[in-house]
């Protein structure tokens, strides 16, 4: 049994919708910017304002072509890879581009606008015209959707870690593990009511970016409090390089997975079991190994899987397609290897 959950399992991004008014009235408006960049452009002899009306014309013509095409042809789009649905777009766009200007060419032909040009010259320069438009459209298209889910990702990823910390179970077991050792322990009660207070601040800002060393804390002071409520069920093997790299992580992306560990691999057994961490630091990549007992008989497959989906999707947004998060069960233990590179795409230093 392998399954791995990987940035390529997914696509980045979403096939924008430009079906609908508001959609619509932007491409048209990048459109009137084209006809005026190609109106006002030096080095023409005849009036820039004659031009622009007529460059209007056709370059409305051929954005409304295309839209609309692409709105009849989007369900099939959004089947295809990235790269392919980019190809398909610029193929539609050159389609309408000949259309529309073989159009311009037979009633323009004969006038001192066209005069000058052949038909293959006219073509072939819109058709160049409209390959950098396309490639900026959807440059500026890609870095919307990107924006656009991020900021959904990251508020799902902060209301999600929230509802998952204020969980009545959770909430309830770690006060009644204070509570507890405030008769046995204050000062082990005062640094358990710190530590949850840790984590909900920390699952407050999920969307953010913390240090490696600042996440390992935090999943150390998790497992502080579902030791103290486990006692000898819970044990611990972390194996950490006496200097942890200093890098940057998404907060939250390494306690979810232990917190999984806990409730499927040592709670689903009566007499517990051990957590491996193990971290191995590389030239290039941080992976960290979180290895616990596996129970078959109980099906977490759901369970384990959104918060793995969930992490993933973080990941991919801060390090693109260099991060990596696989489960196996290896040897009748589950276990999850995360792996982080150093350099994440578009840092420098």
């Amino acid at each position: 049994m392998n399954n791995a959950v990987t940035a390529k399992s997914y696509p980045l991004f979403p096939l924008p919708d430009v079906c609908h008014g508001r959609m619509v009235m932007r491409v048209l408006v990048l459109a009137q910017a084209v006809a005026i960049l190609l109106a006002f452009a030096p080095g023409t002899a005849e009036s820039p304002w004659q031009r622009l009306g007529l460059i209007s014309l056709f370059v409305h013509w051929i954005a409304l072509l295309w839209g609309y095409s692409y709105c009849k042809l989007r369900p099939l789009l959004a089947k295809l890879r990235p790269l392919h649905i980019a190809l398909g777009c610029i193929t539609l766009l050159f389609l309408m581009t000949a259309l529309v200007s073989s159009l311009a060419w037979l009633w323009l032909h004969d006038t001192s606008v066209l005069r000058s040009h052949t038909f293959l010259h006219f073509i072939l320069a819109n058709l160049m015209i409209a390959l950098i438009v396309g490639l900026m459209a959807i440059q500026l298209g890609l870095m919307h959707a990107e924006r656009n889910q991020q900021l959904a990702a990251q508020s799902r990823a902060e209301l999600g870690a929230l509802q998952a910390r204020i969980q009545p179970h959770f909430l309830f077991n770690s006060l009644n593990t204070a509570a507890e050792l405030t008769q046995q322990d204050s000062k082990a009660a005062e640094q358990a009511l710190l530590n949850l207070a840790d984590l909900f601040r920390a699952a407050m800002h999920a969307g953010e970016h913390i240090s490696l060393t600042d996440e390992i804390t935090l999943a150390r002071q998790y497992l502080t409090l579902e030791k103290w409520r486990l006692g000898e069920r819970l044990k611990l093997n972390w194996q950490l390089p006496e200097v942890l790299p200093k890098m940057q992580v998404p907060a939250l992306t390494i306690q979810p997975l232990l917190e999984n560990a806990v409730r499927h691999g040592i709670e689903s057994w009566q007499q517990g079991g051990v957590i491996d961490i193990e971290l191995i630091n590389s030239s290039q990549s941080v992976t960290i190994l979180i290895t616990n007992p596996f129970a078959p008989a109980i099906d977490n497959s759901r369970s384990n899987g959104v918060a793995l989906v969930n992490i993933r999707q973080r990941l991919q947004l801060y390090f693109g397609e260099s991060a990596s998060l696989h489960r196996s069960v290896v040897n009748g233990k589950f276990r999850v290897k995360l792996v982080l590179p150093k350099n994440r795409p578009g840092s420098y230093g």
